[in-house]
């Protein structure tokens, strides 16, 4: 990414005042100079209308002094294996940003004021524009190999190469190339509701399973089961006459030769039975 020069000016030299000499008496000494220099220009930007020549000036010059907390910030994210340069380049937005909003009658020093904004923007970098899965480092390395030898060997042939063809030219086997492109996957994140391209099917989120909700009653109708048979065979008839064959219980005392309220008392009485042997929790 680019930052244009007129808003981030040319990185200055390490040994300008960075943040990494610090530890130093200079280092230290350059800091003051660094956080003096930086009122005074606030000083002065406050008293200019934005937009002029000279507000845009004494803003560059702001931008220039404290590049070096940018390269600090920076720093702190060197084990992301991305360019130093482009992690700058996003860092400096943030120093922009954190120079257009300061305000100095606050009594806060810039540097308190900028950082969270600097460190910020490039972890807001690295989340949206680098990859979502770690991959180990030999796969990334391996990767941009692979994505350089694709880029010459589609301009050569006129058409994407095959995985032998990218294995070939740069002597590893396919199993490996088909690796690393899997490993570059890693850089975007799919949207399981976004169509899939070029075979017109459905997203990803329409072909996953899905929760039945007849499975909540899986269980209890295997407790219910278990249940069942430690009732008296003629109660056992009754609960299925009533309710697998949905017969009344007038249909029922037909049927069975019985009152209707007999076979109310037996359905009472295996129901008190079924709740006594397991009491089964009602769904939430």
């Amino acid at each position: 990414m680019t930052v244009s020069a007129r808003t981030a000016p040319r990185t200055p030299p390490r040994g300008d005042g960075g943040t990494g000499d610090g530890g130093s008496e200079s280092g230290r000494s350059r800091g003051a100079d660094a956080r003096a220099l930086t009122q005074v220009l606030f000083a002065e930007l406050s008293g200019l209308t934005p937009g002029t020549p000279e507000h845009n000036r004494v803003r560059d010059a702001l931008i220039e002094a404290n590049l070096p907390l940018v390269r600090y910030a920076a720093a702190r994210f060197r084990s992301r294996n991305e360019p130093m340069e482009d992690v700058i380049q996003v860092g400096t937005i943030g120093l922009i940003n954190a120079i257009d909003r300061f305000d100095p009658g606050r009594g806060v020093q810039f540097p308190t004021f900028a950082m969270p904004t600097v460190v910020g923007e490039i972890k807001r970098y690295f989340r949206d524009n680098v990859r979502t899965v770690h991959v180990p480092r030999r796969l990334h390395e391996l990767w941009v190999q692979v994505n350089g030898a694709t880029e010459d060997l589609t301009v050569l042939h006129g058409r994407s190469p095959t995985t032998a063809e990218i294995a070939e030219r740069l002597g590893l086997g396919e199993d490996e190339v088909l690796a690393c492109i899997e490993a570059g996957r890693s850089y975007h994140a799919t949207s399981l509701e976004a169509a899939q391209e070029g075979d017109g099917l459905p997203g990803l989120v329409d072909r996953l399973g899905y929760e039945d909700p007849a499975l909540a009653g899986v269980e209890h109708r295997d407790l219910v089961r278990h249940l069942l048979v430690q009732l008296p065979e003629r109660e056992q008839r009754i609960l299925l006459l009533r309710y697998y064959s949905n017969l009344t219980q007038s249909q029922i005392s037909a049927e069975l030769g019985v009152s209707q309220m007999h076979v109310s008392r037996l359905l009472s009485r295996s129901f008190a039975r079924l709740r006594s042997a397991n009491r089964i929790e009602p769904s939430s």
